[in-house]
């Protein structure tokens, strides 16, 4: 949509930018709608179900009915449930491969969509345009490390160790073999713990500067009774400068990082002189006008101002990346002026990311 520069509006284009307006309100009510709806495993419910009354989705749920016919009347009108007169409602398969299937699916989105934000937060964000000043992840609080796990995980957990790492020279071979590999902004844990699961001869060291998520890194590697496992709060800045490492990942954070640059010549000093990093990063061009045809831009900026950008300006003179800031031409840019030699991209058609195979 568009509207004319210049001139009185005509009542049409009025309406249909109010229109326009409005509709991003209806996205977030609908998002809320998603988050209980995933919370309360009512996509789960339906999958496979058929058509299913309010009264049907109660007794299988344990629900009350009214409720329930409320926000499932919602989700027809939303066209994310398929309608069935009277008052039946369906998740078709592309549907329940949305929003119902985590461990198997790999386009799973139902947990992205996370409890709303505080107005706490909200306003700290208020005041950030003021001071310039953003928020960190840990200033964010445990939402938003729960969110992104849930939100990049399926992707991580299904594709990072069949797909990925055979794709790398020679990197698969070395963690059966056993070695020393890190993961820096490991958040969750979700690429450290698949990795160490899959590889019981290497050791794999976690790093994160949010105590939130390394805690529930630890809590997972516990639980799935992961020995290999080290965990450190700390920042990549803090690698240990020895050359030591084998195998170094970086997934969906470096944008996110005040100093990329300190954290990447970190990255050389611990990498051993045969020894391979692996980026992962968003998907993007460097003109802006170049990434007007994403369909899902003005979502990924709105990323950027609340967690990404905030994150990357949360200390004083931070680099300000955001969500969109470290595209291939920045991302070679910087690993060669660290003193990296061999930079190679991979597309392994993740609608959201690329993948840089980076070595001495």
């Amino acid at each position: 949509m568009s509207t004319q520069v210049g001139g009185a509006p005509t009542p049409e284009e009025i309406k249909a930018f109010s229109l326009n307006v409005w509709g991003y309100k209806k996205g977030e009510v609908v998002s809320l709608m998603i988050y209980l709806g995933d919370q309360l495993g009512l996509y789960r419910a339906l999958d496979g179900a058929g058509p299913v009354s309010a009264p049907k989705l109660a007794e299988r749920t344990g629900l009350q009915e009214r409720w329930l016919l409320e926000w499932l009347r919602g989700q027809a009108a939303a066209e994310l449930l398929v309608y069935h007169a009277p008052d039946r409602f369906e998740l078709s398969e592309a549907g329940a491969l949305v929003l119902a299937k985590e461990a198997e699916s790999l386009v799973f989105a139902a947990g992205a969509f996370g409890a709303p934000m505080g107005p706490e937060i909200a306003e700290r964000l208020v005041d950030a345009f003021r001071t310039g000043i953003g928020l960190s992840y840990e200033d964010l609080g445990p939402n938003a490390a729960h969110r992104t796990e849930r939100m990049l995980g399926p992707w991580t957990r299904q594709a990072l160790v069949p797909r990925i790492l055979p794709a790398l020279d020679g990197v698969e071979e070395k963690l059966r073999a056993g070695v020393k590999a890190a993961d820096v902004g490991c958040g969750s844990g979700v690429a450290l713990l698949a990795m160490a699961d899959a590889f019981p001869a290497s050791e794999f060291h976690g790093y994160d500067p949010s105590s939130i998520a390394i805690e529930r890194t630890r809590a997972k590697a516990r639980e799935q009774g992961l020995s290999n496992v080290e965990l450190h709060v700390a920042g990549g800045e803090d690698l240990p400068a020895d050359g030591s490492f084998d195998f170094l990942l970086t997934f969906d954070c470096l944008h996110d990082m005040t100093r990329p640059a300190d954290v990447i010549a970190s990255i050389r000093r611990a990498l051993r002189p045969e020894g391979t990093w692996l980026i992962k990063d968003i998907r993007s061009q460097p003109r802006f006008e170049d990434n007007l045809g994403h369909p899902m831009l003005a979502m990924l900026y709105g990323f950027s101002v609340s967690a990404c950008m905030s994150s990357a300006l949360s200390e004083p003179d931070g680099a300000g990346l955001g969500t969109l800031g470290f595209n291939p031409e920045v991302a070679e840019r910087m690993v060669l002026e660290a003193g990296f030699g061999r930079f190679q991209m991979h597309d392994f058609d993740d609608p959201t990311n690329l993948y840089y195979e980076v070595r001495p």
